[in-house]
């Protein structure tokens, strides 16, 4: 017998069936192309879509035969990050940014995945960390859409290059990338 398809994402609320399953993925996990996955009660299926798409909490994978399984976000190990005040928030989450970490946003706080050495670093500048496990959903990057997972930019040296999103985890204080750099050679 082959195996289902899914080859859509229904947007959460976008949907008004109920749910013939669920899925509980991690963060990473919800950021696919094409795998065979299994769902909560048992079901093989393959997702199967034309780019690899972020799958937020609440969207729906619709099966080929019209069923939907709705995706549900796995709650993960994190670090809830706090400041003294809203601008030295800010200027946490520019230090994160500025490593390339994926980031969730709150009014007065952010969500980070544990990492200690980003901890330290956090805690060095004034930030207050405290372990949280919770769902997990970064913003997605300006150059990052939800249907899209490189993201190209300048750097101001005379030429722009594309790099994924695969970055380390363990940068260092400065800012470095531990990934090659595909250049074009540009025209004068």
């Amino acid at each position: 017998m082959p195996i289902l398809k899914a080859g859509s994402i229904l947007p959460k609320c976008s949907y008004s069936q109920d749910a013939f399953d669920t899925i509980t993925l991690d963060e990473e996990d919800r950021y696919r192309r094409r795998i065979q996955l299994t769902s909560d009660n048992g079901l093989d299926f393959m997702l199967s879509l034309a780019k690899a798409t972020r799958m937020d909490h609440g969207d729906g994978l619709l099966l080929e035969d019209g069923r939907v399984i709705k995706v549900l976000a796995r709650p993960e190990e994190l670090y809830e990050v706090r400041a003294e005040s809203p601008l030295a928030l800010l200027q946490l989450a520019w230090h994160l940014g500025n490593r390339h970490q994926p980031v969730e946003i709150y009014e007065d706080h952010l969500r980070i995945r544990k990492d200690a050495v980003i901890a330290d670093m956090l805690e060095g500048l004034g930030g207050n960390l405290g372990a949280v496990t919770a769902p997990f959903s970064p913003m997605s990057g300006a150059y990052v859409s939800k249907s899209a997972g490189a993201h190209s930019h300048h750097h101001g040296h005379g030429h722009g290059h594309d790099h994924g999103h695969s970055h380390d985890t363990a940068h260092s204080y400065g800012h470095s990338h531990d990934h090659s750099h595909d250049q074009e050679p540009h025209e004068h």
